[in-house]
């Protein structure tokens, strides 16, 4: 994933069998290409301060066909996350970026 990449979690749920659904809004630098996102690992900070690393496994369907060209038109990507460690999940409002 781009370093000056910046996310914003617009909605975030639980994974229908495990991890967390998270719906991702590039807020600023450069759209990523989906195959970097793949396994990227990312830091996650909320608005008040809390950090959590998590790590992209996959893309749900269920957002329409994933691709470099809907995430740089749209500016928007649902990635399925797992949480490394302990604490409060990722949830709406909190930035993303590269770890």
């Amino acid at each position: 994933m781009a370093n000056g990449s910046t996310f914003r979690v617009i909605d975030a749920y639980d994974g229908p069998h495990a991890g967390r659904i998270l719906r991702l809004r590039l807020e600023s630098g450069d759209a990523p290409t989906v195959r970097s996102l793949k396994g990227a690992r990312l830091r996650a900070l909320s608005p008040d301060g809390d950090e959590r690393f998590v790590r992209v496994d996959g893309f749900p369907l269920f957002g329409g066909k994933v691709s470099d060209a809907r995430l740089e038109k749209t500016g928007r990507i649902d990635v399925h996350v797992t949480h490394e460690g302990d604490g409060i999940p990722v949830a709406a409002r909190w930035a993303v970026s590269a770890a």
